[in-house]
């Protein structure tokens, strides 16, 4: 398709209703793909596309004197939205940190391909149009973006943009593979379950992963019984609403193929809604937001891991293909031992027999 033709189909598409992203999935393409259609566009089109230098940890260091803004990460079917400062922001090779009191990050910049400068003519014609950053892996799907807040300083967020945007830049994306589910490979379950005993920090979980070629999930049945166990997919819902109603801090990680973005503290407004077929989980709290896709949660496991600090417990939820959804863990500090009331909160919900369909 020509850019002539995308911006064509995707503005029929925004026009019908659709969000960005499935605007751009309605008409065959990936949402960086539809959006880099724009660049070089006339300025009465419905988006300004700019290119971004590709200086990943420089530009986010960059914006600690916008103040206030709205980091967004999502995957399939959540998204996970915060709204603070970025700060202390670190990196080393590949691997960035952001450490902010809100803005926590975990950044893998070899799946950051391309960066954009969006803005989108609001549809009311009155109200402001304002330019967000928006990042994108090799495959055209997002990684992070961020948007102004009421409390930006708005000069600070323009300098930003003219420091940062090069329309020298190219952007260009290649298609994904479909997507295939890996089959669960032979394992020494004793070995594995003697490694898992052996932990002593919950970061050494992925290399325990990659040591005996497992995937996470198939990781939790060789262990089922005994550090994890399977329960409803209600168990998200339960959890939250549970924990807002104890004032139980959490955490809340969700993660995009380049970014893990996460929230810490309590959750006071939980709302499951249905739209248009859709059931949605919701957190929508002060400088918080979370929406989850509820119908499409698969399975839901709490998993135990041992540490140096005692177990540490999750409940992590995947979809229909074994992509992990959200994990949601009790607020704590490196050091710190796991909150009792977040065990409790977890011990309340009933296990899923082995092999059952939840």
């Amino acid at each position: 398709m020509s850019p002539e033709q995308i911006r064509h189909d995707y503005e029929a598409a925004r026009a019908r209703g659709l969000r960005a992203r499935d605007a751009a999935a309605a008409i065959g393409q990936s949402e960086g793909a539809a959006l880099a259609a724009y660049i070089g566009a006339d300025n009465d089109a419905l988006v300004r596309a700019t290119p971004l230098k590709r200086e990943w940890l420089a530009l986010l260091k960059s914006l600690e004197p916008c103040g206030p803004l709205l980091a967004l990460t999502r995957n399939e079917h959540v998204v996970h939205e915060k709204t603070g400062v970025y700060r202390q922001l670190s990196g080393e090779g590949p691997i960035g940190l952001a450490l902010g009191e809100d803005i926590d990050l975990r950044l893998f910049f070899h799946q950051w391909h391309a960066g954009l400068v969006i803005t989108e003519r609001a549809q009311n014609a009155s109200a402001e149009a304002l330019p967000s950053l928006q990042f994108f892996d090799k495959h055209g799907t997002a990684v992070h973006k961020i948007f102004v807040r009421e409390a930006t300083d708005r000069a600070a967020w323009a300098q930003v943009l003219r420091d940062w945007s090069d329309e020298r830049v190219t952007v260009a994306f290649e298609p994904a593979a479909p997507a295939a589910i890996k089959a669960p490979v032979s394992v020494d379950a004793a070995a594995f379950g003697d490694a898992w005993s052996a932990m002593t920090d919950t970061h050494q979980f992925f290399p325990l992963l990659r040591q005996f070629g497992v995937e996470r999930r198939q990781s939790f049945r060789l262990v089922e019984g005994r550090y994890t166990r399977r329960v409803d997919r209600t168990a998200l819902r339960e959890t939250l609403m549970e924990a807002a109603f104890d004032g139980t801090p959490i955490m809340v990680f969700v993660g995009s193929p380049g970014c893990i973005q996460i929230h810490t503290g309590a959750v006071k407004r939980v709302e499951p809604m249905e739209v248009q077929g859709k059931t949605w989980l919701n957190v929508l709290d002060p400088g918080f937001n979370l929406h989850l896709r509820e119908d499409r949660v698969d399975e839901v496991w709490v998993v135990e891991k041992p540490t140096s600090d005692g177990v540490v417990t999750s409940l992590e939820a995947f979809d229909e293909q074994g992509e992990l959804m959200a994990m949601f863990f009790g607020a704590r500090k490196p050091g710190q031992p796991e909150l009792v009331a977040w065990r409790d909160i977890l011990a309340h919900l009933p296990t899923v027999d082995a092999g059952a369909t939840a």
